[in-house]
């Protein structure tokens, strides 16, 4: 942990990166400068080349971009906070805004901790479905939503009121949603078909120190790995023969204001974006870190990575530095 932790409102900003939710919008964007290469002079391991933003947004509309669901073709679906948007860049950088969600009675002052409503994370499934996360501080509105065919929004699974759901991920093996619970320091699973949630890990490694715990998450080598944004950990969770939970496993520590993460490919070798620091970190499969981008390429305020294939998507919410929210692709190549 870091020996400086932040307080009061900026606290809340850095550890789940929603400094867009509680400071004041910057006026315009500024351009973000790319980086076309690593840091040199480290160990072996998988490098970024080529590094370029694809789209930038609208920060002074309030679009925080906080997640990522990759499309096939290069594009991807971002969910947006403090705009309550989920939204489409297309691979030339094209930006489309798909849902905007309705404030909800009394303007969403009793979502837990950040007090306003928000849009975290997004999913899409094999078949082409988009589905979202939105909390908003009360039953019928906090839950996982699709945007239909008609580009309306569905409730599919209604999650508790006093409940933070920050990422989304689709288990297609078991036909279920798993979505971690910030401030409630838990992961629920939900039929993909939809209907009601129940709890599916409420491990101790998962609780939050004094503000946000569960925060990005993956399915990967047969288990659940989410991070810990106050105890700035990465926990595997292995998934049991009949689908439930095994006891979690810190893997990776020193991560303090981790957001989202995701693998370079088969192996345990881990992209994590520190939302506190502005960093994208490369977590080896001995736990070794190395940054791989930081302030000076551009990053400011990252909140989320993935990685398909050779490419690596990373989200700037621009919350606590700069104002240049925007979405950055990369090349892997290993190093």
């Amino acid at each position: 942990m870091s020996p400086h932790r932040p307080t009061g409102l900026r606290r809340r900003a850095v550890t789940f990166g929603l400094a867009a939710l509680l400071a004041a919008v910057a006026a315009g964007p500024a351009p973000a400068r790319a980086s076309t290469a690593a840091h040199p002079g480290h160990a072996a391991g998988t490098r970024l080349g080529d590094v370029r933003v694809l789209a930038h947004f609208d920060r002074a509309a309030g679009q925080a971009a906080e997640s990522i669901a990759p499309e096939p073709g290069g594009g991807a679906v971002i969910g947006m906070i403090p705009a309550r948007q989920v939204v489409r860049v297309t691979p030339d950088g094209a930006v489309q805004v798909l849902v905007t969600m309705p404030l909800p009675p009394g303007g969403g002052g009793t979502t837990p901790v950040v007090g306003i409503p928000v849009v975290t994370g997004v999913a899409r499934s094999d078949s082409g479905a988009v589905y979202f996360l939105y909390s908003s501080g009360r039953g019928g509105l906090t839950g996982i939503w699709q945007i239909r065919r008609s580009g309306g929004p569905r409730l599919v699974v209604p999650l508790p009121a006093d409940t933070m759901p920050n990422a989304l991920v689709i288990d297609g093996k078991r036909d279920r949603f798993l979505v971690t619970d910030s401030t409630g320091g838990r992961i629920w699973q939900a039929p993909l078909r939809g209907g009601a949630a129940s709890v599916w890990s409420a491990d101790p490694a998962l609780a939050p120190g004094a503000f946000f715990g569960a925060n990005g998450m993956k399915i990967h080598d047969g288990a659940v790995w989410a991070s810990n944004s106050d105890r700035g950990t990465i926990v595997r969770i292995p998934v049991t023969r009949d689908g439930g939970s095994g006891r979690a496993e810190v893997r990776a520590t020193g991560l303090e204001g981790i957001d989202d993460f995701d693998f370079t490919g088969p192996g345990t070798e881990i992209l994590a974006a520190i939302n506190q620091s502005s960093k994208l970190v490369r977590v080896g499969a001995d736990g070794a870190q190395e940054t791989l981008l930081d302030a000076g390429d551009g990053m400011q305020g990252t909140t989320a990575v993935a990685v398909r294939g050779n490419r690596a998507y990373v989200t700037n919410g621009a919350n606590l530095a700069g104002n240049d929210s925007n979405l950055l692709l990369a090349q892997l190549r290993i190093g």
